[in-house]
């Protein structure tokens, strides 16, 4: 019996066993909290084609069911199957990129000759077991193996101490003690020799990215990445900061990001054969709302004027606390935020970028759901975030959607038939655009005289690509068997609101410390929408500053790099303190001169031409 994903792969499977499982034997991972029991309600997946053997449909609504969704681990396949997996369903474990980028990580700590020196350490210890002669406590005799190592534990946690008498006996005194920076044990295990782990996790408002790595050599072992589950209760942060305020919901939203980062874990564990007792230590990095309902925190006078969190400095709480399944006593690092909305990720990505570490002035960018951005160099940094919205990645957009496959990421129009050629992610059949290809299809639009410089569609055009509704025009894209991809005058407006946001951010930045764009030598683009990003088109719609192409560099995702180097490094944990404290943080929402600069950026490119000298070239040509 076979099944057939809609990407065409094929797999093999039988009637007494699952979907789920069937998926799992063949490297496909499902998101599941409960682990395949039915429960979770998470492994949601649609039969296209085929008979399957349905033991229950847990918290599936009517709706559901009739549109052929099933829950993969109560689904038994009875003939062969089509079957379609949602995008928010799927684990993605392995990363071939981001496990050879892992090397030159591991080069910058090599180049600052500090070596590995992760949060936590071990040491082997043979302690000769008590006797009627020798009859001190068991913590004692710890401390006395430990005295001659040259090593000076301080603190040791009532969970330490109650698992002591069982750890040295069953391991017959003959251990491996884990501790941390701080002097605090940690755990006890048996000196067999076993690989150490640790884990570094970055959480985006729109995806959750897990590295487990090794500790004895900083090696990058595997990647898991999901979407975070929050998403379905708001697609920004201040929407989950409402439902868990005024909606009571805190710890809803805190269970789902803790869900997913312990189904990411799981499956690298056991593909791996790793025990939990094994993965001793984590490093969380993220925003500062995101960190803050990782954690539990109250996180609504974010949200409120003055703008300030709970705290932006964090405690090393155990994993324990974090109800992270790993070694319960592993201390568990969180990245120092700057303020209310420049959290941990973004000093993580500084620290990752290594700008703080250079003469060169440079400009930091990370685009996502908030478009966060840092000026500065080895003596000074700035930074501001800039409430670009999540329309970039499909939200508010009529047919936006993320960079997944189906999606149109890049557009050429003919200027003179107006038609369109796409570039669709997977080579498929267009089922909506992301942000790159929104960026492009406005490009295209302007130049090609279809929109003016405020984004209206000029009247009076001789093209059947034009659609008027009572809602206003709309530009046809791609004419499916079923349904038209278009951008609407309204969809326009929504993605000029948010380039307007990211320019006007880093011309604000620069004019508080008295400066110009030309100062810029370096931009750093950070992200994962940056990797699609067309730096020609974003200039040309205003969303980039018009500065030479060989300025622009892509560093991808920069939290969870600058997470990594947290955890094998003492140094790097400290340096990313320092930049924290180093970074003058600028609160755009109530800066007299941010909607002043957001107003002359809401034009194409800007309704200054001469801040983008190129773009104005091409703008006098064409006309």
């Amino acid at each position: 019996m076979k099944i057939r994903l809609e990407s065409g792969q094929i797999i093999a499977a039988e009637t007494k066993e699952s979907i789920y499982h069937a998926f799992k034997d063949n490297g496909i991972y499902l998101v599941s909290s409960c682990g395949g029991k039915g429960v979770c309600g998470k492994c949601r997946v649609r039969v296209l084609e085929g008979k399957s053997r349905i033991e229950s449909t847990g918290k599936l609504r009517k709706d559901d069911i009739d549109s052929g969704i099933v829950l993969a681990c109560q689904a038994f396949p009875e003939e062969d199957l089509l079957v379609e997996i949602p995008e928010e369903s799927r684990l993605l474990i392995g990363d071939k990129i981001a496990v050879s980028k892992s090397r030159d990580f591991l080069d910058i700590l090599i180049a600052d000759g500090q070596g590995l020196l992760p949060i936590v350490r071990h040491v082997d210890l043979e302690l000769p077991p008590p006797s009627l002669m020798d009859n001190m406590s068991d913590l004692e005799r710890l401390k006395r193996a430990l005295d001659g190592k040259g090593i000076q534990l301080r603190h040791f946690s009532y969970d330490f101490i109650a698992s002591l008498a069982k750890a040295l006996r069953s391991a017959d005194w003959k251990v491996s003690l884990a501790y941390t920076e701080n002097f605090e044990a940690v755990s006890l295990s048996p000196a067999e020799g076993r690989n150490k782990f640790g884990i570094a996790v970055d959480i985006g408002t729109t995806t959750i990215v897990l590295y487990l790595v090794n500790h004895s050599d900083g090696s990058l072992v595997d990647v898991g990445k999901t979407y975070n589950s929050q998403m379905r209760f708001g697609d920004d942060v201040i929407t989950r900061i409402i439902h868990a305020t005024e909606g009571g919901g805190l710890n809803e939203l805190r269970m789902a990001v803790i869900n997913d980062i312990n189904d990411l874990l799981q499956p690298l564990v056991e593909k791996y054969e790793i025990k939990k007792e094994d993965v001793d230590s984590a490093v969380i990095s993220g925003n500062t709302t995101m960190l803050h309902l990782f954690w539990g925190l109250d996180p609504s006078s974010i949200r409120e004027e003055p703008y300030i969190p709970t705290l932006n400095t964090f405690p090393e709480w155990n994993a324990g606390k974090a109800r992270i399944r790993i070694n319960p006593q592993a201390p568990v690092y969180t990245a120092p935020c700057v303020g209310s909305y420049v959290g941990g990720d973004i000093v993580t990505g500084v620290l990752a970028s290594r700008m703080h570490m250079n003469p060169e002035v440079a400009l930091f960018m990370d685009i996502g759901t908030n478009g966060e951005i840092v000026i500065g160099n080895n003596e000074w940094l700035i930074t501001a975030a800039c409430s670009a919205g999540p329309c970039f990645e499909g939200s508010g957009i009529r047919f936006g959607m993320r960079a997944t496959e189906g999606a149109i990421e890049s557009v050429k129009i003919d200027p003179s038939s107006f038609v369109a050629e796409l570039g669709v992610i997977g080579n498929t059949s267009p089922v909506g655009i992301c942000g790159s290809g929104m960026i492009d299809a406005i490009s295209e639009l302007f130049f090609s005289g279809i929109i003016d410089q405020k984004g209206k569609f000029i009247s009076g055009l001789e093209t059947d690509r034009i659609n008027i509704r009572d809602e206003g025009p709309e530009f046809v894209f791609h004419r499916g068997e079923f349904r038209e991809i278009v951008l609407t005058e309204v969809d326009i407006e929504n993605i000029l609101r948010a380039k307007a946001a990211i320019y006007a951010g880093v011309t604000l930045l620069l004019k508080e410390v008295g400066l110009t764009l030309d100062i810029v030598d370096r931009v750093y683009i950070a992200g994962g929408f940056g990797n699609y990003l067309d730096i020609n088109k974003s200039i040309m719609i205003g969303m980039l500053p018009d500065l030479p192409i060989e300025k622009f560099s892509f560093i991808g995702n920069t939290s969870i790099a600058g997470a990594y180097l947290c955890l094998l490094s003492e140094k790097m944990r400290k340096d990313a303190e320092e930049i924290a404290n180093r970074m003058t943080y600028i609160e755009l929402s109530v800066s007299r001169g941010f909607m002043d600069e957001y107003m002359s950026a809401l034009f194409l490119p800007h309704t200054n031409l001469d801040l983008f000298p190129s773009v104005k070239a091409l703008y006098i040509k064409g006309r």
